[in-house]
């Protein structure tokens, strides 16, 4: 009875692990490059995204479904931050564009607390949309200054550390 609903719900895990599995490289070349803000962002964002896979996985369930935990493509290799903002408020737009059809979807075949979960999935994809366009922004405006200040930050905080293997209990 609910069989489109749950293969709108696989797709939107493939799309979620996809994007978190996306995330969480962008987290890890960012902290890398000593982006503390931008890596937690995507971080974040990751265990949010994971959050979305637990909701859609809970309602297969509900629907005697089969959940598929499977990405729906390969990470990209980016490690230009740029490039990474554009691609994580591009993969967000099509979420919300996605979730929003599905909604209507999962409306037209009777199945409203399917629907409501893609209504609520599609707000937290725009917040995280504004989000990565926020730090756009702040690139484009601040150019390379921007990331630089993140790199000092993290530098004068670490400096600050007391020496590893001082000050511990023996």
């Amino acid at each position: 009875m609910h069989e489109k609903s749950i293969e709108l719900l696989n797709k939107a895990i493939a799309d979620e692990v996809a994007t978190l599995h996306q995330y969480m490289y962008f987290h890890f070349h960012c902290d890398d490059q000593g982006y503390d803000l931008l890596a937690a962002l995507f971080k974040r964002t990751a265990i949010e995204e994971m959050i979305h896979v637990e909701r859609l996985s809970d309602r297969i369930l509900f629907l005697n479904g089969e959940i598929e935990l499977k990405a729906s493509h390969d990470v990209v290799k980016e490690r230009n931050v740029g490039k990474m903002l554009d691609m994580a408020k591009a993969m967000e737009e099509q979420s919300a564009k996605d979730y929003n059809r599905w909604a209507n979807e999962c409306s037209a075949n009777a199945d409203s607390v399917s629907k409501k979960l893609f209504e609520a999935l599609v707000e937290d994809e725009e917040r995280h949309f504004d989000q990565f366009d926020d730090e756009r922004e702040n690139m484009n405006r601040f150019g390379e200054n921007y990331l630089a200040l993140q790199s000092i930050e993290r530098s004068k905080t670490r400096s600050t550390l007391p020496p590893v293997g001082s000050g511990g209990a023996e």
